[in-house]
């Protein structure tokens, strides 16, 4: 099976980021939060503090504001030319998609796309909180033995060396960067 990080890597872009400004632009409301988000921007990224996932849950309360399920499905009807042509061409049917961005939001465009197997990060459509923690780094690894406790990953595609955990553990790794692959270039380990 072949296993694929999602944004960057299959969408040309950042998924939770577009879908963020898409409801930005439906929903004024979303405005009110940008204090509380930049605090929790400044407090992760500038001074170290907390989680990754405390971040994105004070981000991910702008989801309040929102019609979630009509939003989510307008969001791929117009981002879902994003998806790459590399991907469409060599698609198979146990492809495998792991993703920190939501699983509510890949969900509907996985379905579309006829992708079967989802790992993401577990978040409340509704209230933006995590059941567990993001799905990014050693956590993808973790993830997809859960999924699949035997499971041999062929290839592997992302556009992050953050995701050299899965790297490692595939028979073959690609870095992402546009519509071009190009071979996994791991650290040499003395």
């Amino acid at each position: 099976m072949n296993v694929y990080d999602f944004d960057k890597t299959i969408y040309g872009g950042d998924s939770t980021a577009d879908f963020y400004l898409f409801s930005l632009k439906r929903h004024k409301k979303i405005l009110l939060l940008a204090p509380s988000l930049l605090g929790a921007f400044l407090k992760f990224y500038l001074f170290r503090k907390g989680s990754k996932t405390d971040f994105k849950q004070v981000m991910y309360r702008f989801l309040r504001n929102c019609d979630i399920d009509r939003d989510v499905k307008d969001f791929w009807a117009k981002n879902r030319a994003k998806i790459k042509q590399y991907y469409l061409k060599q698609q198979k049917y146990d492809d495998v998609i792991i993703s920190a961005s939501p699983e509510f939001l890949l969900e509907p465009i996985c379905e579309i796309l006829g992708i079967h197997y989802l790992m993401a990060s577990r978040v409340d459509k509704y209230t933006g909180i995590y059941d567990g923690i993001n799905c990014h780094g050693k956590e993808k690894v973790r993830r997809f033995y859960e999924m699949f406790p035997n499971g041999k990953i062929e290839e592997f595609y992302s556009d992050s060396y953050s995701d050299t955990p899965l790297a490692e553990i595939a028979e073959k790794a690609y870095i992402v960067t546009g519509e071009e692959l190009t071979d996994w270039k791991f650290e040499k380990r003395n």
